[in-house]
């Protein structure tokens, strides 16, 4: 490690050895990079490839010696321009129908493990008022707050129950505004001449670094914030392991290795395109152990780390999708009902203020008794609904926003549809 103006960083590697990975590896990835360029030099193998350039300048060196490339003329006082030799292309095509993956060079699977490791022995703590301030908007009974609360700062699985529209997925959600720090991962992770590509640009969100000792960090590695990652019922037991890419001949690294580090909420369980108890299944070692066993497209398998947080919301009985094996391997679990009328008053005032409405008291009583006429539990997502649309009907009417009887059963009627439908 290497120390940065905010921190630690991956220190870069100083040699080929010290890369962690074979010699082999990056000059077929260095070969490959000049297959697809008409020309190249050491700085663009190095862009490539995100190695230092005495490195990439050593396996361009390898490959001009080998007759791979060729060299085209001076670049700098000390690289230089190469294409690549038709016995270069020749090899470059066999490599390519064997492994079609060009980029950053992979880090070595152990060291994936060591650092993910480390960083999580050195994430910050999180203290009781952090979690009730991510929570604060919520409008939530003191025990479900202390629950999440005890599974938050724990690190430990967390299991929500309840009926639909009452803050479950909100809550997961928010409990992870609740991780401070930052993560480095590797951009791909190399594992018995395997590729896995981990980074995921729609999945983690980059940082930047201190600019101090910058030439000094492995740029192989990229600083992300904690991961968030919310897997629905599109998940299959298919989608938890390596995604081998036939196209290309290397692999997608599954959500949760990709929310390691961070928050993997798992939505509306037991609504999956798989039977729930094949899902718990295959937690069940992951949440006992802390490793994950993904397969390779030959059959054999590989461990890697499980070190996040997992929570699991569902509307469904728990009796239904979970069984006792499973559910003693959770953390913690808490079932949120539908708000008493007390909560309900408190969330629509809360979200009307957040328009600078004022509330009087007879429009909520004319609320409760819409519900009441029409035999309906009051859902906490129904305020901000309902809101909503009355906000709607003024913007068509081209007027203030406010809230009235009349414009609230408008807003009801195209919500809920009419108590006589």
């Amino acid at each position: 490690m290497v120390q940065t103006d905010d921190g630690y960083a991956p220190e870069a590697p100083l040699n080929m050895r010290s890369t962690g990975i074979d010699r082999t590896i990056l000059l077929d990835l260095a070969l490959k990079v000049a297959h697809v360029n008409s020309q190249i030099s050491t700085d663009t193998v190095a862009e490539y490839l995100l190695l230092p350039r005495t490195i990439t300048n050593d396996l361009l060196e390898q490959l001009r010696s080998s007759a791979l490339l060729e060299v085209l003329g001076q670049d700098e006082a000390f690289g230089y321009r190469y294409s690549i030799s038709n016995r270069g292309r020749e090899m470059a095509v066999r490599l390519l129908q064997s492994n079609g993956y060009i980029g950053p060079a992979p880090v070595p699977l152990e060291s994936y493990k060591a650092m993910l490791e480390w960083q999580m022995t050195q994430s910050p703590p999180v203290s009781a008022g952090r979690v009730r301030e991510v929570l604060a908007d919520l409008v939530l009974p003191e025990e479900v707050l202390s629950v999440v609360g005890l599974a938050t700062s724990s690190g430990r699985s967390l299991f929500l129950s309840g009926p639909p529209g009452n803050g479950k997925t909100s809550v997961g959600r928010k409990l992870h505004d609740a991780l401070d720090g930052t993560l480095w991962i590797p951009h791909c992770i190399e594992s018995g001449n395997n590729i896995i590509r981990l980074f995921d640009a729609h999945c983690h969100e980059t940082v930047e670094y201190g600019a101090r000792k910058h030439q000094a960090i492995d740029r192989r590695w990229v600083k992300i914030r904690r991961p968030f990652i919310v897997a629905g019922g599109e998940m299959t037991l298919e989608s938890l392991d390596l995604a081998y890419l036939p196209a290309v001949k290397f692999y997608e690294a599954p959500l949760h290795m990709k929310a390691n580090g961070g928050t993997f909420l798992i939505d509306d369980f037991g609504r999956q395109r798989v039977e729930p108890d094949a899902l718990l299944n295959r937690w069940i070692i992951p949440l006992e152990h802390q490793v994950d066993f993904l397969t390779l497209h030959t059959g054999q398998k590989i461990q890697v780390p499980f070190l996040l947080r997992l929570v699991i919301a569902t509307n469904l009985d728990p009796k239904k999708v979970t069984d006792p094996a499973f559910l003693r391997r959770l953390g913690y679990r808490t079932y949120i009902n539908a708000p008493t009328q007390e909560m309900y008053a408190r969330i629509f005032k809360q979200y009307a203020l957040s328009y600078a409405l004022e509330v009087k008291q007879d429009i909520i009583e004319h609320l409760f008794s819409r519900y009441q006429s029409s035999q309906r539990e009051m859902r906490a997502c129904e305020p901000r609904d309902l809101i909503e649309r009355a906000r709607d009907i003024c913007l068509h009417n081209n007027q203030d926003i406010l809230l009235s009887k009349a414009l609230l059963d408008i807003a009801w009627d195209g919500y809920f549809g009419s108590d006589a439908v």
